[in-house]
């Protein structure tokens, strides 16, 4: 199984060089994966209608019991036939139905088999965060199918609203999964529908979620406004995606479901209400409408409440007919989408009221489509009669509500009768006042796909007694009724026969009076829901910009008043209602009076920042507070913790410093009085809430410190540094998310300081060479003044005489050259001695940053360039990528990433040995140094730059004989 559904993805990611060497034919290839499904899917048919289950599971996290399971059994074979079987044909119909030079061919290629692919994972998944997982990647995929033809507004808003209206109902569906799961002590769903949770009122709630997210799905109503919109899509999309895959997805869980909830009070009304609902009045609207695919796309509405009803039921009968009415469905809704497909590509319309005459001048075509239109009409010996026999009887003998549900079944067959009618007169029939249409040659590749779903809806008429063993081994699994209902072409005379024949006259009568009907169906329209989506997303963007003038004022100091405020409430209710220090043991004060000591001298720091009004002072207070912090980790025994502490405020203060230069000496925003009476009390009761919610949560402590466990784990590897371990070994994918999240902070920020570069166009080219100071462009030193090659002049810095005069120091200079060398070698011993001393990644990357820092302090940007002349970002992303690498390896290894160690012996050093943790630790340290490198270039380098032009400094000065401007 897994295999089969990776094939579909491979497959798929080589679509565009298999479209580029093939062209269109490269469909043929693509539908390779569905074909090879189809048979799989076949051979286990025998298995699958016994009572058999063929699963597969990969154990993704024991610890959590996450894992990967699939599972086929009865009703996942008939959606894997669906899914692979209809998706090989609709693949073949495209090699026909486009042409080589169809814009964007690849993508679509690859996009449709992948979504294939996600079909079939999420129909035979048995695990439920699984099943939401491919879940979504349908929901993306389709997505991207729809907005295929992305120039045209209309196909943007289509495929944007589809994947609102899905991802809001996925998302509801998923908390619904985790308070089922969590209820039911199991996230497996055979296990769920096996056993199902007591009902409660979580539980409750949980299946409303749930429902929530398959209704959307299958365009039940409300939800079913984005189902015509997408029909904006090719329609070899339509047929797939909305009459036999996707669509098929929500009725699908509808049915995996139902045996284990559709006795929770809340299902039942829900399902029958909205499920009869959306038949009427999908059917009604199709009445009216003039285009063939939204004829077809709202008699799919329609048709999809049907199922619901029937999935959701509960009973053994209804569940009979409900995956024959499935199958039958899909047969006979993808091969008239086709056929509109081919109506559409051999005339160029599919307005009704411009086609006539087709009947004849394209006879085999409409041969198929009357195949297919008999079984959706209902008509014997057509599959669509013999699954609409069986949901006609289940109703039948249900109970009430069951009767009130088939009457309006009965009313909604009869409008499917007329909209089909509808649609085959026509696309085909001869229309008094409308000339023939003129048409092109279809060829035979093009027919042939719908024409094996119209006659297998045929075939299976007669032939549906073989489907029975199987759809029964699904229905069985509710209780037995008294009559247990076999699917057959003829169950002779009666009630149910007689409903049929109600319901071909009520059709027959409706379409004689079409006109009639439509008049007065456009004269009492409510407002289309597409309308209602529309004036719903204005009004929400209208008060979304109401609500955003309102709060984004511009003021950071507001917004941080107004973040502590919601915290301070928030904790202070948590605080008064749950009382968590009563029963709490007295806390001690402090370990040792040092601590107290120091912790005052941070607190003074902190609140003298209250009253500063000098940028440089607030930040040196900001900075003690920082510091007092590392020195309360050094007395507490912390030195990994101190170490990083004070590393980080260094290169925050230094960063500081280099903005503050282009910024007022003061802070210009003028504070009241009564706005500083307002901001000291909020900022000293956030301050004191925090405090004590750490103090109260240190002394409520009941369980056993997992310091002891995580000490005895690090020892048993033969280590010494549990802090080192624990970041990148035991948590390393928390180490590689934080990574992601800094390397990602940095080029944001960098970002938007070169965010103007490009409107940079004043400059000659003269001042341009140089303007980015790691461009070394084969010269010794990039934007250096030069002199005479044959003898240079001995300096401390490289690049020191870039510096004017009065900004430079020959004793920073001095102590930057001494310096550097020493700090870049600290950095690599706290990298290599992380496990068994205090040091690792991050800090070692901030020590050799700062020994970076000390060179662009004493020589300038240039100076920086000559000390590091490779770009930050390869620094950056040569560090990610190692660590996404070996946390990647320990995934696939399924524990720590101590998959590889290798020891070995040093003359000088000693025994030594490396790991895989050692290289993930690497690079942390290299992406801390390129984020170290880029904030100092964005911040150091960028403002000397426009500091420099401020000043006249970039002014050409005359020529030193080299042919090159003296700066």
């Amino acid at each position: 199984m897994i295999v089969l559904i990776v094939c579909h993805f491979v497959l798929a990611a080589c679509a565009v060089p298999l479209v580029r060497r093939l062209g269109r034919h490269a469909f043929v290839v693509l539908a390779l994966p569905p074909a090879a499904t189809t048979v799989w899917a076949f051979t286990e048919w025998s298995g699958t209608e016994a009572g058999r289950a063929v699963t597969w599971s990969w154990q993704w996290i024991a610890t959590y019991d996450v894992s990967v399971t699939l599972r086929l059994d009865a009703l996942a074979e008939l959606m894997v036939l669906l899914a692979a079987g209809v998706g090989m044909l609709v693949l073949l119909y495209c090699a026909s139905y486009f042409t080589d030079d169809s814009p964007r061919l690849a993508p679509f290629a690859g996009n449709l088999l992948a979504f294939a692919g996600a079909m079939l994972a999420l129909v035979l998944a048995d695990d439920l965060i699984s099943l939401y997982v491919f879940w979504e990647l349908t929901t993306v995929f389709s997505y991207l199918l729809i907005g295929h033809g992305s120039e045209l507004k209309k196909n943007r808003r289509s495929a944007l609203q589809a994947l609102t209206v899905t991802t809001l109902g996925g998302l509801a569906m998923l908390v619904g999964f985790l308070i089922l799961g969590e209820a039911a002590g199991t996230y497996r769903i055979s296990a769920i529908v096996a056993d199902p949770p007591e009902t409660t009122l979580a539980v409750s709630v949980a299946v409303v979620l749930v429902l929530c997210g398959a209704l959307s799905k299958s365009a039940i109503w409300p939800f079913s406004l984005w189902l015509p919109n997408a029909m904006a899509a090719p329609t070899p999309v339509s047929a797939y995606l909305h009459a036999a895959a996707m669509v098929k997805a929500g009725v699908y869980l509808v049915a995996r479901l139902a045996p284990a909830f559709a006795d929770v009070p809340v299902w039942r009304p829900v399902v029958l209400v909205l499920g009869g609902a959306t038949m009427l009045l999908g059917g009604w609207r199709a009445l009216r409408l003039n285009d063939l695919k939204l004829v077809l796309a709202y008699g799919t509405v329609s048709q999809l409440g049907f199922l619901t009803v029937l999935a959701g039921a509960g009973n053994r009968n209804a569940a009979l007919a409900a995956v024959a009415m499935i199958l039958a469905h899909a047969l006979f809704k993808a091969a008239l989408f086709l056929v509109t497909g081919i109506v559409d590509h051999a005339t160029g319309t599919r307005d009704l009221r411009k086609l006539s005459g087709l009947g004849r001048s394209m006879p085999y075509v409409c041969t198929t489509a009357v195949l297919a239109a008999a079984s959706m009409a209902a008509l014997p010996p057509f599959l669509g009669f013999a699954a609409k026999e069986a949901a006609l009887d289940a109703l039948l003998r249900g109970d009430t509500a069951d009767r009130w549900t088939l009457a309006v079944i009965v009313a909604g067959s009869a409008l499917t009768v007329a909209y089909t009618l509808r649609f085959v007169w026509g696309a085909f029939a001869r229309k008094p006042d409308v000339a023939d249409t003129p048409v092109h040659r279809v060829g035979a590749a093009l027919l042939a796909p719908p024409a094996v779903l119209a006659v297998a809806g045929l075939v299976l008429g007669p032939g549906v007694g073989w489907t029975d063993h199987l759809f029964a081994a699904y229905a069985d699994v509710y209780p037995a009724p008294a009559h247990p209902y076999h699917l057959a072409l003829w169950h002779g005379f009666g009630l149910v026969l007689l409903l049929s024949a109600l319901t071909w006259a009520g059709g027959a009568v409706l379409f004689a009076g079409r006109s009639r009907i439509t008049r007065f169906s456009r004269r009492v329209a409510w407002p289309t829901a597409d309308s209602v989506f529309g004036h719903l997303l204005l009004g929400l963007e209208r008060v979304a910009l109401q609500i955003t003038g309102f709060v984004q004022r511009g003021s950071l100091s507001g917004y941080l008043a107004i973040t502590l405020m919601v915290m301070l409430a928030g904790q202070l209710a948590v605080l008064v209602t749950d009382r968590p220090w009563e029963g709490a043991v007295a806390p001690r004060v402090w370990d040792a009076p040092l601590q107290g000591a120091v912790a005052l001298l941070t607190c003074a720091a902190a609140l003298s920042c209250l009253t500063v009004s000098r940028r440089m002072k607030a930040v040196v207070l900001a900075g003690l507070t920082g510091y007092g912090a590392a020195l309360l980790f050094v007395v507490q025994g912390a030195p990994d913790l101190a170490l990083t502490q004070f590393c980080v405020e260094t290169v925050s203060m230094i960063v500081f410093v280099l903005v503050l230069r282009r910024m007022p000496v003061r802070f210009e925003e003028s504070i009241g009085t009564w706005r500083r009476a307002l901001r000291i009390p909020v900022a000293l009761g956030a301050a004191a809430t925090v405090g004590v919610a750490v103090w109260v949560a240190g002394a409520a402590r009941v369980a056993e410190p997992a310091g002891a466990a995580m000490v005895e784990e690090v020892a048993h590897h033969g280590l010494k540094d549990v802090v080192a371990t624990i970041l990148v070994d035991l948590r390393a994918w928390d180490t590689m998310g934080e990574s992601a999240v800094l390397a990602a902070a940095a080029i944001g920020v960098t970002s938007l300081i070169y965010l103007h570069r490009r409107g940079e166009t004043s400059m000659n080219r003269e001042e341009l060479r140089g303007e980015t100071a790691w461009t070394l462009q084969r010269r010794q030193l990039t934007g250096l003044p030069r002199g005479d090659d044959t003898a240079p002049e001995r300096s401390w810095l490289a690049a020191g005489s870039t510096l004017a005069p009065e900004h430079r120091s020959v004793v920073f200079e001095v102590v930057g050259r001494l310096l550097f060398h020493p700090i870049l070698v600290l950095s690599l011993y706290l990298l290599f001695c992380a496990e068994n001393m205090p040091g690792g990644g991050f800090v070692a990357g901030l020590v050799a940053g700062l020994g970076l820092i000390t060179r662009y302090l004493a020589g300038g940007r240039f100076e920086l360039a000559e000390a590091a002349p490779l770009q930050p970002g390869l620094f950056t992303g040569l560090g990610l990528f190692l660590s996404t690498a070996v946390a990647l390896g320990g995934l696939a290894e399924g524990t720590v990433l101590h998959a590889w160690t290798y020891h070995g012996h040093l003359p000088v050093f000693g025994d030594y040995h490396l790991s895989t943790s050692l290289v993930f630790d690497f690079g942390v340290y290299l992406l801390v140094l390129g984020v170290v490198l880029d904030i100092v270039r964005a911040l150091g380098a960028k403002v000397d730059r426009q500091i420099e032009r401020a000043a006249g400094a970039l002014t050409p000065a005359p020529d030193t004989g080299t042919g090159e401007p003296n700066r």
